[in-house]
C-alpha cells in the first residue's frame, strides 16, 4: 500500500528489542517506507525481477542456509548483489549469528543489519501488523471517539452540539474515551479504520463554562483507552422540526471516510433527550445488527408487512388497530 508516511528504524529497534549488528548513521536518522517485508530467497538465487529494495528484508535460517551451501566465490556474489541493491534494512531471526563476511558487504553497501532471536514467521506478522498501522493512511476529523460496550463510536458534528459532555457522560457510566476534539483516523486494513488522539492532547476534553479537564487524572485509568476501531459514525445534529427523521431503523446508512464504508446514525439534539443512554442504545443495536438481528426487520415480519411496505411508525399504528 503506498504510503506517504515513514517510521525511524530506531523506533522498529525499541518497539521489537532488536540488537544491531551493523548502521552505517543512527537508527533514528534511516526510515522505513513500504508496510510490505520480503524474505530473499529469490534474489540469493540470483532473481531480481520484480524485487522491490524498498521493502525490509528478513533472513530466516532458510535463506541464511541457502547462501551458505553456496560455494565461496558464488556466495560472495550473490549476497554482494543483494545487497547493492541497498534494501532499508536486514534483519536476522531466530538468534541466527551474523557472519563476518556478510557484515563486511553490509559495510561495504551501507546496508543496516539487525537480529532477532524470535522465530520467523511470528516475528513477521508482527512487524507487518506495526508497519500497517504506522504507515497507515490517515485524516483528521473534529469529533469524538469514545468505546461503548466494544463498539468504538465517532460522534460527529459541529461545535457546541454537545459531543464532550455526551463523551464526560458515557465516561461516567462506565464507557472509555479515545480522543476528543480531534480524532486522527487511520486505515490499517481493507476493511478496518482505527481512531486514536493526537499526542499533544490525548486524555484532554474541553467542556464550555468549566474548560480543560484530564480525563484520565479525574476518572482514573479506567476511563481512557489508547486506540480503538471505528464501529459506528454518529452525526449529531440539532433538532430540525422540518426534517424527517428515521424512526424505524430499516435504511443503512453509511459514512465514507478514506474509502471504507462505515454504518451511521443522525442523533436529532434537543432539551430532554440524554444523549448518553441513546447511545448506548444504539452501540448495543449495532452490535445486533453485525451479528444478524434487526428489530425493525422483526417486527414488520410479526406484523405480515415486508421492507417495501410503508413502513412508518404511524402505519404499524394504524395497521395494528385492525
Amino acid at each position: 500500500m503506498a504510503t506517504p508516511y515513514s517510521v525511524s528504524l530506531d523506533r522498529i529497534i525499541k518497539e521489537f528489542s532488536l540488537s544491531i549488528q551493523y548502521t552505517p548513521k543512527s537508527p533514528a536518522e534511516i526510515y522505513i517506507c513500504s508496510a510490505d517485508v520480503n524474505r530473499p530467497g529469490l534474489q540469493l538465487s540470483g532473481f531480481f525481477q520484480y524485487f522491490d529494495n524498498d521493502r525490509v528484508q528478513i533472513m530466516g535460517k532458510s535463506e541464511y542456509g541457502f547462501i551458505n551451501e553456496q560455494e565461496h566465490y558464488k556466495r560472495l556474489e550473490r549476497s554482494d548483489s543483494f545487497l547493492a541493491a541497498r534494501p532499508p534494512v536486514i534483519i536476522f531471526t531466530r538468534g541466527i549469528e551474523v557472519g563476518e563476511e556478510f557484515l563486511s558487504l553490509a559495510r561495504k553497501h551501507r546496508v543496516p543489519v539487525l537480529s532477532t532471536a524470535d522465530p520467523t514467521s511470528s516475528f513477521m506478522s508482527a512487524l507487518i501488523s506495526y508497519l500497517n498501522v504506522e504507515l497507515a493512511p490517515r485524516i483528521t476529523r473534529h469529533g469524538v471517539l469514545v468505546e461503548v460496550y466494544g463498539e468504538g463510536l465517532l460522534m460527529l458534528g459541529e461545535s457546541g452540539v454537545g459531543k464532550s459532555e455526551t463523551a464526560i457522560e458515557l465516561v461516567k457510566r462506565g464507557h472509555r474515551l479515545i480522543a476528543d476534539d480531534a480524532v486522527e483516523i487511520r486505515r490499517v486494513s481493507s476493511k478496518t479504520l482505527v481512531g486514536t488522539a493526537p499526542d499533544n492532547i490525548r486524555h484532554f476534553v474541553e467542556l464550555r463554562g468549566v474548560g480543560i479537564i484530564n480525563a484520565r487524572r479525574i476518572f482514573g485509568m479506567g476511563s481512557i483507552k489508547m486506540t480503538e476501531k471505528i464501529d459506528m459514525i454518529i452525526q449529531l445534529e440539532q433538532w430540525d422540526s422540518q426534517k424527517v427523521y428515521d424512526r424505524m431503523g430499516l435504511e443503512n446508512e453509511n459514512t465514507e471516510i478514506l474509502g471504507l464504508e462505515i454504518p451511521s446514525l443522525t442523533i436529532p439534539v434537543k432539551p430532554g433527550r440524554n444523549l448518553a443512554i441513546i447511545i448506548e442504545v444504539a452501540a448495543m443495536n449495532n452490535r445486533q445488527k453485525k451479528m444478524g438481528f434487526n428489530a425493525a426487520q422483526e417486527l414488520l415480519h410479526n406484523l405480515g408487512m415486508s421492507e417495501g411496505d410503508d413502513a412508518s411508525p404511524d402505519t404499524v399504528a394504524n395497521w395494528n388497530q385492525y
